[in-house]
């Protein structure tokens, strides 16, 4: 029937850009408008195949939005809703129009390989999606793509970028702001300690210029580049695309506890994107299971919000590592990465902050400007580098602020309950080339080690390659800060600064091949603890014996 059908045809192609994601997925879309009634069919190939007829083409353009219903899709919670989903999307981004799922409504999404793309205003409303994970035919396939209408393409012309340059200069022309991903494949960087060990990742930025290459200076670039493997220009939309509301569940996979994360998710790949009064639920986790790499996934993008939501951490599962040992695995329901001008406003997780079952709720890669805000999560967590963060009006559980980076860190108006206040994570270092800045706030040490807390953890030995030279923050500024240690039991020592990064660290005699640069100046304004114990630099006096600590 639909070989007839040419008019108003129209193919939608969609490609992951994630970088490290293990493949690609293809959502292919036929659309057309022939005169007998709207439906949506599957061809042989596996590809979906859309007639609207010309009145409901009419009718939908009038009213200015289309529902999942109007597509075939039954809301029952059983019936597989995600063709008809996704055809929905494919017809509402061909003509501009506003896609609003009905209230009420329970869609079913199987396994099956099915992605709807979303490139306009999406009201999820007070809908539910149950998204079954317990036989996904590819787990690297997101359920919903939020993408950008505009093409990338290859910046040519550029034959270095140095650090901190405010201007790219070559033979180019750019429609408008672009957002500039680069990568030297010949560099490696983040070469990772510890039972998770790996040789490292290719040196990789993300910055923003405008249309005559000035580059925003807000998310400055990071590395020297002497050459490229690649570089890329995406334009930037101008308007902010908002998707709202949608309560969603997720049958947890029940896969061989490894590192092959799932990605049945909301992958967003658009600038300037506001995600509303989101909800995520997780059920059916059970004796194994593999990890997740975000509900919430945003990468390679620029502005995007996620406000007034609510997620869910992911049970721990252990596997064995690269080392040969075992290993916790990480699973997130937020996943940022090579992403600038991140920000969570108002959110939280529906179990428990401070229970050890379920990992810290989110992780980050290679991104600049991330922001918590009014939240209540598990964990902050930067793995291969941000530059600058801010954390206010939060309060943060077992796994604490766990970050590397550079920039400036400031925490202000946040409870921190876990082993540290901020942890500057040993597998990659322990390095943050820039200041903290960490006022009015409260610390709640728990699971200390040794007898004491530490207001700044992490280690390095000094033995390890990670790629790059490793610093503590040149300045960290305490001001106004409570430390509620009252509880912390007999053997409790007190709080100090600086946990032991090197215990082997005794004197001039160590020798450290790669350095690690200490901080030069702590500054006290206001510290004070609930058990009365004086706040100690470190248990480590010769490691820091030239940080000057003034107090005011």
């Amino acid at each position: 029937m639909f070989k007839y059908l040419f008019l108003l045809s129209f193919s939608f192609a969609l490609a992951v850009l994630m970088q490290g994601q293990s493949s690609n997925t293809i959502s292919n879309v036929v659309i057309s408008s022939e005169n007998y009634k709207t439906g949506v069919f599957v061809n042989d190939k596996g590809d979906l195949q859309v007639n609207v007829s010309p009145a409901d083409v009419q009718k939908f353009i009038a009213i200015g939005f289309v529902s999942y219903g109007d597509f075939g899709a039954q809301g029952d919670g059983k019936t597989d809703d995600i063709d008809a989903i996704a055809a929905t999307h494919a017809f509402a981004n061909q003509h501009g129009l506003k896609v609003k799922a009905e209230d009420g409504a329970t869609y079913y999404i199987s396994g099956k390989q099915r992605t709807a793309v979303i490139q306009t205003n999406t009201d999820f409303g007070k809908a539910a999606f149950i998204i079954d994970d317990t036989e996904a035919q590819n787990y690297t396939a997101p359920v919903f793509m939020v993408s950008s209408a505009l093409q990338p393409f290859k910046l040519k012309g550029v034959s270095a970028l140095k650090r901190n340059q405010d201007k790219i200069e070559g033979d180019f022309s750019l429609p408008g702001p672009c957002l500039i991903t680069v990568t030297d494949s010949t560099i490696k960087r983040y070469i990772r300690f510890g039972p998770n060990q790996n040789s490292g990742t290719s040196q990789t930025d993300i910055f923003v210029v405008d249309k005559n290459g000035k580059v925003d200076m807000h998310a400055p670039i990071v590395w020297d580049f002497d050459k490229f493997t690649d570089i890329n220009a995406l334009p930037l939309d101008n308007d902010t695309l908002h998707i709202s509301g949608g309560r969603f569940t997720t049958i947890a996979n029940k896969a061989e506890s490894k590192y092959t994360y799932y990605s049945r998710n909301i992958a967003i790949r658009r600038s300037n994107v506001i995600v509303d009064g989101l909800e995520h639920h997780i059920t059916g986790e059970g004796e194994q299971g593999a990890p997740y790499g975000g509900f919430v996934s945003i990468a390679d993008c620029a502005n995007v919000t996620v406000k007034n939501s609510i997620l869910t951490g992911h049970k721990t599962y252990e596997t064995i590592g690269s080392a040969g040992v075992p290993v916790s695995m990480g699973s997130y329901d937020l996943l940022v990465n090579r992403a600038l001008n991140v920000s969570f406003v108002n959110c939280s997780q529906t179990n428990d902050i401070n229970d050890r079952k379920y990992w810290g709720i989110m992780g980050s890669n290679y991104s600049k400007n991330l922001l918590y805000d009014g939240c209540i999560f598990s964990r902050f967590d930067a793995h291969m580098g941000v530059a600058n963060a801010t954390i206010r009006n939060s309060t943060m559980g077992h796994m604490g602020i766990n970050a590397i980076g550079s920039g400036t860190l400031t925490v202000e108006n946040s409870t921190v309950q876990s082993r540290c206040f901020i942890n500057l994570r040993s597998d990659y270092g322990s390095t943050w080339q820039g200041n903290f800045v960490i006022r009015n706030c409260i610390f709640k040490p728990s699971g200390s080690r040794a007898g004491s807390a530490s207001l700044i953890g992490g280690s390095n030995s000094g033995q390890h390659d990670f790629g790059y030279t490793c610093y503590m923050p040149e300045k960290i500024a305490f001001e106004n800060i409570f430390i509620d240690d009252a509880n912390q039991g007999s053997d409790y020592t007190g709080t100090t600064i600086f946990e032991n990064f090197n215990p082997q660290l005794k004197d001039e005699t160590y020798h450290r091949p790669f350095p690690f640069v200490t901080t030069k100046e702590v500054i006290l304004k206001h510290v004070a603890t609930s058990s009365g114990k004086d706040l100690r630099v470190s248990d480590n006096h010769y490691m820091f014996k030239g940080v000057k600590v003034k107090k005011d």
